[in-house]
C-alpha cells in the first residue's frame, strides 16, 4: 500500500519517496502526496525528480486495481525520463499546488454546500475550475440565498479538522453519511470525517483548507433541474 501523506496533510508540497513499480499503466511510490482522483475530486498533477537529474511530469493520479495501490500518470512523450526511472530508485515529488490548493478551497466549499442545503447529494465533481453538486431534492434553489449564506460562512473563519471512527461507529450514525453516490471505503478499520467547526460534520476522503476563510470569494454560476429529483448547483472563485 502506497503511505498516503496527503490524508493527514493536505498542504505537504513536497516529498522524498522510493520507486515501488512501474509500468503501462503509471508509477506506484512507497508514499505520496499526490491525491488519486476520487470521490468526486480530480487527481493531483505535478512533477517526479529523479537523481540522475531528470523529471517525469505527472498529468494525474488515480488509484490501481490492488487496495491501497496508487497510480501516477506521467505525461505523453517522456520516454527517455521513464527509461531513467529504476524500481528501488529515490524520487522527488513535487506537487502542482496551485492547482490542489483550488480543489481543496473548491471541495471544503461543497461541504458548506451540503450545510446550506439540507438534501442528500447523488453526484460531486471538484476540479480547479469549478465545483458542482447534485442534491437528491424536488423544491428549487434560490441563487442569491446560496450565494449569500456561503459568504457568510468563509467570512465567519470555521476551523476545519479531520477525525477518526470506527466502521461500528459511522453504522451507528448513517448521517455522517451525505453521498448517495459515493460511499466511504469499508474493512480498513477506521472512517474519516471531516468536520468544520459549528457548520458540517460528514465522512469524506478529500483534501480540504484548515478555515473557511481560506476559501475566499464564491459565486454560484449555475442552478439547474437536472430530474424530478436532481438540483444541480455549480460554484466558482470570484477572482
Amino acid at each position: 500500500m502506497t503511505d498516503e501523506i496527503f490524508r493527514e496533510d493536505a498542504y505537504a508540497r513536497e516529498a522524498e519517496a522510493s520507486v515501488v513499480a512501474r509500468d503501462a499503466r503509471g508509477i506506484v511510490l512507497d508514499r505520496t502526496i499526490f491525491y488519486p482522483r476520487g470521490g468526486g475530486q480530480a487527481g493531483d498533477s505535478g512533477a517526479i525528480a529523479l537523481a540522475g537529474g531528470s523529471s517525469i511530469a505527472i498529468a494525474d493520479t488515480v488509484k490501481g486495481e490492488a487496495p491501497g495501490e496508487i497510480l501516477h500518470v506521467p505525461a505523453a512523450g517522456q520516454e527517455a525520463a521513464l527509461e531513467a526511472l529504476a524500481v528501488g530508485g529515490q524520487a522527488a515529488l513535487r506537487l502542482d499546488w496551485d492547482r490542489r490548493h483550488r480543489h481543496m478551497r473548491f471541495h471544503t466549499a461543497t461541504h458548506l454546500l451540503c450545510a446550506i442545503v439540507p438534501h442528500e447529494t447523488n453526484g460531486c465533481s471538484i476540479t480547479s475550475g469549478y465545483a458542482r453538486l447534485d442534491f437528491d431534492m424536488v423544491e428549487p434553489l434560490d441563487k442569491e440565498h446560496l450565494e449569500r449564506e456561503l459568504a457568510r460562512l468563509v467570512e465567519e473563519a470555521h476551523d476545519i479538522r479531520t477525525i477518526w471512527i470506527t466502521d461500528e461507529e459511522l453504522d451507528a450514525k448513517p448521517e455522517l453519511v451525505r453521498t448517495m453516490s459515493v460511499k466511504p471505503p469499508r474493512g480498513v478499520g477506521k472512517i474519516r470525517l471531516l468536520e468544520i467547526d459549528g457548520v458540517d460534520l460528514q465522512a469524506c476522503g478529500g483534501t480540504h483548507v484548515a478555515n473557511t476563510r481560506e476559501i475566499g470569494k464564491l459565486r454560484v454560476s449555475k442552478i439547474e433541474k437536472k430530474s424530478a429529483r436532481s438540483r444541480r448547483v455549480v460554484i466558482e472563485f470570484v477572482e
